[in-house]
């Protein structure tokens, strides 16, 4: 698994396309967010704008590089070659999105510790890794699921943009409107429970465990996402 991990990281720093949308892109609306959180801190608040980075780089860091990555290995015939090898079905999903993963979760560290630093430290830090954590194995989770309706690395820039603005569309309507109306429907959707938890664990003022039943609808996304991943990926090109 680590041999292919090590594998991955190489290709992907050689990758103009991941290191945009996986690098840049959320580097500089995190940096934007940051330099004007002032003003985002007036129409939502502090833990309004954690959500958004932590939704921008989930879903442009992660989730879009997880799809298309998968996608470009199944279209070379490397997924397939791999399965050759001694290495099983999991060790090879691991060593694939590893990489990706690892530098998704260090971003998210670094960007909102210059977010703390600027603006203020979060309330409950302990609380605020768990809903960041979770958030991001939902993620990945989504990528997989995806993946198997992504046929090439060009067609996932289609097939991951309901999810990757989706999510954060509703991290926004969440961060902003809160949850006192429409509580139901807004935890319900993807992105929704974990935006408030992040929301009340920078923000404070809100109990912890009622903050961590807000992780209930986040893993039942991750448990959705992976039965549908179990059902539709594929380790071979569509004939």
């Amino acid at each position: 698994m680590l041999s292919i991990a090590l594998s991955e990281l190489i290709q992907l720093f050689r990758n103009r396309l991941v290191l945009v949308t996986s690098f840049i892109m959320p580097v500089a609306v995190s940096a934007f967010f940051i330099q004007r959180h002032e003003l985002f801190a007036s129409v939502g608040s502090l833990g309004y704008i954690a959500a958004i980075v932590m939704f921008t780089v989930g879903a442009f860091g992660l989730y879009t590089t997880t799809v298309t990555t998968l996608a470009s290995r199944r279209q070379n015939l490397f997924l397939k070659r791999l399965r050759s090898t001694a290495e099983g079905d999991v060790g090879i999903l691991s060593g694939l999105l590893l990489p990706v993963t690892v530098l998704a979760l260090v971003q998210v560290v670094v960007i909102m510790a210059v977010l703390g630093s600027v603006a203020g430290a979060p309330d409950n830090i302990a609380l605020l890794a768990v809903g960041v954590l979770a958030t991001l194995v939902m993620m990945l989770g989504l990528g997989l699921a995806t993946a198997g309706l992504t046929n090439s690395p060009e067609h996932a820039q289609v097939t991951t943009l309901p999810v990757s603005l989706g999510t954060i569309g509703v991290a926004s309507w969440v961060g902003i409107t809160g949850t006192e109306d429409l509580a139901v429907v807004k935890r319900l959707l993807p992105g929704g429970s974990a935006t408030e938890l992040v929301v009340n664990a920078w923000n404070g003022g809100v109990a912890v465990a009622d903050s961590l039943i807000l992780l209930a609808p986040t893993l039942a996304w991750v448990v959705v996402a992976i039965t549908l991943a179990s059902r539709m990926f594929r380790w071979e090109p569509r004939r």
